[in-house]
């Protein structure tokens, strides 16, 4: 009997990443490709899953009949039951169900959740936090994500609209939010939220390494690691406050949801994480009680860029 192999995915706003795994979850071949989510047409972006999905197939020599299940994570708001993509930030999508024509494309089940629910569930499944029944995730990049394992089950809420705590208000006068709101997490921590703080102080005539770099509202993480290795004095102030408005929130959830472990990864944990843990672990304890403190650990995410994928494949592994 031929073996059989799951094809796991993380759909962004810029591009895609694909692998395939093996029937002792190894990753045997990956693939990145530009997503190109311009325009209105949510086909284009089904058009690049479908060709990286076939491009895998072609290079590993694996036919369709040979796969399990295809699972990936994306930004936004999913129904994770039916499949049905409710809004994507980032992507084209409304109410747009993408699992049909996947399915159809590679006569397999599709299943798909939102990026960071899935990014915190492979992170509970094979990396940092796997052993534990609760925990919090926050991964920081563009903007901030949110994901719960709550009693060993990935917690998504009704609707599953669930763990969007990066639009947790902690400042309601303060930088407006893309969401609507002011104040957000998002607003104040994310990449957006630094480089918006950042533009504010070179507006005001100060100098910044980072000034140059921000394009589309965004710096690159890697730009970041830089100018906090020279001590540019406005990178690390607007590090501090993302780390500050972080350290609440992290006590936040700590004094809600008593987990086992807070988990933190995203693009920025990755170019900086030492530096962003040790300043959240410096701020945290004045922000929760600390009888429930003391039972919780804070880490960083340990599969970097492939916790989306390791998160698709649990997906998986929870459907059979």
């Amino acid at each position: 009997m031929a073996e059989s192999y799951n094809i796991c995915l993380d759909i962004g706003g810029t591009k895609t990443l694909g692998a395939i795994f093996d029937s002792k979850d190894k990753i045997i071949y990956r693939l990145k490709k530009k997503t190109k989510a311009g325009g209105d047409s949510a086909g284009n972006v089904e058009q690049v899953i479908i060709s990286v999905v076939q491009e895998m197939l072609e290079a590993s020599g694996i036919k369709k009949s040979q796969i399990h299940a295809i699972a990936a994570g994306a930004p936004g708001v999913i129904d994770q039951g039916a499949g049905v993509v409710l809004f994507s930030p980032n992507l084209p999508w409304r109410d747009y169900d993408i699992s049909t024509p996947i399915q159809k494309a590679f006569g397999a089940p599709f299943h798909i959740g939102n990026d960071v629910n899935v990014g915190v569930l492979g992170e509970h499944a094979y990396g940092v936090a796997k052993g534990c029944d609760n925990v919090v995730g926050f991964f920081i990049g563009t903007g901030m994500g949110g994901g719960l394992i709550l009693n060993g089950k990935l917690f998504t809420g009704h609707g599953f609209k669930a763990a969007e705590y990066g639009h947790m208000v902690l400042e309601p006068e303060g930088p407006l939010c893309g969401c609507g709101q002011r104040g957000c997490l998002e607003a104040l921590s994310s990449k957006k939220g630094m480089s918006a703080y950042i533009v504010q102080q070179t507006g005001r005539g100060r100098d910044c390494m980072l000034k140059d770099n921000i394009q589309n509202g965004v710096f690159k993480s890697g730009a970041l690691k830089k100018a906090l290795a020279a001590n540019d004095a406005v990178a690390m102030e607007a590090v501090d406050r993302a780390c500050h408005y972080l350290a609440i929130a992290t006590g936040n959830m700590i004094n809600t949801i008593s987990p086992e472990m807070v988990v933190y990864g995203g693009g920025v944990m990755e170019a900086v994480g030492d530096i962003f843990l040790e300043k959240i672990l410096a701020e945290v304890d004045r922000y929760c009680m600390p009888s429930i403190r003391k039972t919780v650990t804070l880490k960083a995410a340990a599969l970097g860029d492939d916790s989306i994928l390791y998160g698709a494949l649990a997906m998986i592994q929870g459907k059979d």
